[in-house]
């Protein structure tokens, strides 16, 4: 999947990463902290494409995290990070990522993202094509 369509296949969308040497710590897991960075990378490759894609032009802040660790993160090559939206309000959306390592759940989080208005320091609400096109990666959350 292009992370520059401006609308998606309905579903999760798969991103992988590359970890860095340094993401390990000396027990050779990644780093529980680096774990939120490689969300983060996940999250704004998806968000902000490098094409003039027309969403979130003045970008998002994490108002809200919440992340459980599900088994050590090993360091390899690469690992992927299974993103996709679980809730869409009216100036905020909920985004969960699923980390997989060799076709395992290793982390799994949910972030809330808020776009922000053209001062880069207030919220505002999200726009009809941004909306659209996070429908088109919404997932009901498990029950």
């Amino acid at each position: 999947m292009s992370e520059n369509n401006a609308v998606a296949s309905t579903g999760p969308i798969d991103m992988e990463l590359q970890l860095r040497w340094s993401d390990e710590d000396a027990l050779g897991h990644v780093n529980n902290a680096r774990v939120v960075t490689l969300m983060e990378e996940a999250r704004i490759r998806w968000t902000q494409p490098r094409s003039k894609s027309g969403r979130f032009p003045h970008g998002t802040v994490v108002a809200s995290l919440k992340l459980d660790y599900l088994r050590p993160l090993y360091y390899q090559p690469t690992m992927v990070i299974q993103l996709s939206v679980v809730r869409i309000g009216t100036k905020s959306f909920s985004l969960r990522h699923v980390g997989i390592q060799d076709g395992f759940p290793v982390f799994d989080g949910v972030s809330v993202m808020v776009p922000l208005a053209e001062d880069k320091t207030s919220s505002r609400a999200i726009n009809d094509l941004e909306r659209a096109w996070l429908e088109s990666a919404f997932v009901a959350a498990d029950a």
